[in-house]
């Protein structure tokens, strides 16, 4: 007998208790190894930009959902270790996935985005791994900082950089084919150290856009970091739309 399939929405995956429990212990795995926050707030918002991406460019329904679950569960394999913690997550996924009889065609999106999201292996293999890539990289912001309210400075690079960061946003300028992320930040830290540590974020970003046939622009305090050709300050089009999500 054929096993039945289901279509599985992004609600089932984000109220599935196992899921949120797995988030949770990944969250808590990674303060005491001294990361910055990536529990629900995290996913919340890798989930609604990746989804927001595909569907200010085009894609159907179900390929913005799609993108929606791998940007919820992209992160649950911290919850066994750090290390290949995307490929673990696809793992894991695959289980529950197929437990819960989403169609295989569906489940390979899903495990070959997670498995592909880490800095060091990430590559761009969908329009559903793309987004995921950019929503995942983009999320830099002193409220990712554990007790940022508390705090001012730090001596920790990370935690310094994500503190001085005020405003941090993406949007999409379809017409001109332009994904940008433009970053405010205060003199807490500088364009340096940002580069020193999101370097590889910021190529996968450029990466990924390609992927889905745009291309990627950083901006920091008004300035485009990774501009090819000399440019005058960058400035909003009528047609750009702010994607990522509060």
């Amino acid at each position: 007998m054929n096993k039945k399939i289901k279509q599985i929405s992004f609600d089932d995956i984000a109220n599935h208790t196992g899921i949120r429990e797995y988030i949770h212990a990944a969250n808590n795995n990674l303060k005491v190894k001294g990361y910055t926050e990536h529990g629900i707030r995290h996913v919340t918002y890798v989930a609604k930009t990746a989804a927001n991406i595909l569907r200010e460019l085009g894609y159907s329904d179900r390929e913005c959902e799609l993108a929606a679950i791998a940007g919820w569960t992209h992160d649950i394999g911290n919850a066994v270790n750090r290390k290949h913690h995307g490929i673990t997550a696809a793992d894991m996924m695959f289980t529950l996935l197929n437990d819960m009889e989403m169609p295989p065609s569906e489940i390979a999106v899903i495990i070959g985005a997670l498995g592909h999201h880490e800095d060091d292996i990430g590559m761009p293999v969908s329009p559903v791994s793309a987004a995921l890539l950019i929503a995942d990289k983009s999320d830099s912001h002193r409220s990712r900082v554990r007790d940022y309210a508390t705090q001012t400075y730090s001596e920790d690079i990370h935690d310094r950089t994500n503190l001085a960061i005020k405003k941090n946003k993406l949007t999409i300028c379809k017409d001109k084919k332009r994904i940008r992320q433009i970053i405010s930040m205060d003199s807490g830290s500088s364009v340096l150290e940002y580069l020193q540590i999101y370097l590889q974020r910021v190529l996968l970003s450029e990466r990924a856009a390609k992927f889905l046939d745009c291309h990627f622009e950083l901006v920091i305090n008004g300035v485009i970091i990774n501009q090819r050709k000399r440019e005058s300050e960058p400035e909003l089009e009528k047609n750009e739309k702010e994607v990522s999500a509060e």
